[in-house]
Formats: structure tokens, sequence, C-alpha cells
């Protein structure tokens, strides 16, 4: 884990000296130094101190890279077609996985489905009929509704214009 790159890093974006960090931590410049080109290894009380002094939770310099914030530009994003609905994947994250979602009038997700995780769904424009085993809803601009998804589930746009949603996918398996 490369700890001291990031800890130089948020140092120099935050353009503070290895003489005012060591002069307000009371380490050395060579200890800092030695730290951050990863030749020494801190304890945790001095990562604390070091956390502090950068204004950073500690478990943001404990965290690897492949974890850090993920974004994806809007040019960049995946879309797909599905009955003529058309879904934008925002993100995925672990298990997570987000979507846009753009009902045409009359048009649903088909026959009632089932898949492993929880969804959770924001209407941003239209009105959708949404059922889930014996429940029914019909969601308008605003309203959200959710549920485990291994119980049948089934969304239709019953309005005159376009259904927007963002809908929001947890799975601990992963694959979703």
């Amino acid at each position: 884990m490369k700890i001291g790159s990031k800890i130089r890093d948020i140092r120099k974006r935050k353009k503070i000296t290895i003489a005012q960090m060591s002069e307000q931590i009371g380490l050395s410049k060579g200890f800092i130094s030695n730290i951050e080109n990863d030749n020494a290894s801190p304890s945790l009380n001095t990562l604390q101190e070091i956390a502090s002094f950068l204004d950073v939770p500690l478990p943001y310099l404990l965290l690897e890279k492949k974890k850090h914030m993920k974004v994806i530009r809007k040019a960049d994003r995946v879309y797909t077609t599905f009955n003529g609905i058309k879904i934008e994947h925002i993100s995925t994250q672990s298990g997570l996985r987000m979507m846009h979602v753009e009902l045409p009038p009359g048009t649903s997700t088909g026959q009632a489905i089932t898949h492993e995780g929880e969804e959770s769904h924001v209407v941003l424009k239209g009105t959708v009929l949404a059922e889930q085993g014996e429940d029914s809803v019909i969601a308008k601009e605003g309203d959200s509704f959710s549920w485990n998804a291994s119980v049948p589930h089934f969304v239709k746009n019953i309005g005159e214009d376009v259904a927007v949603l963002l809908i929001a996918v947890y799975s601990e398996d992963k694959i979703i």
C-alpha cells in the first residue's frame, strides 16, 4: 500500500511544505520524507497525527487506490435498450449499480422479472405503474418506490409522455 505517496500528494495539493508539517506535527523532516517515499512505516498514532494535520480522515490514507472515488463522464457512459426502453448506465461500484431509464409511453419491462438484490426507483418525470407480487402503485414525478428484486416485479409507463426513472440496484453477489 502506497500511503506515503498519498500523503505527499495531499500535502502538495494543500501547498504545505515538509518543514511546515514537521514543525506542526513534531516529526523530523527526514522522517516525513522517508514516510512520503514509502521508506518508513509510521505507526497508526503517527498516521492519525498526519491525517489530522492534513485534515483528511485516517481511513482515507489507508484506502486502496482502486477503492477511491470512481468517475464516469457522461460521454463515456454505456447505453443499452430493452423492450424499447433506453437505459443509461450511470455507475457501478461493488454491488451497487445506478441507471437513468427512459420509458416511452406504453412501454414496460415486459413480463414480471426476478433477480437477486434490492432496487430503489425515483420517478424523475412522467407516470408509471409499478407492480411487485400482489402490490401495485401508480407513481408520479417525485415519487419513489423500492423492493426486494427476488419477488417478481414490473414497471410500465402509463402516461402520455416519456417517463424517466433513476434506478439503483444493489446485490451482494455483485452480478446484476
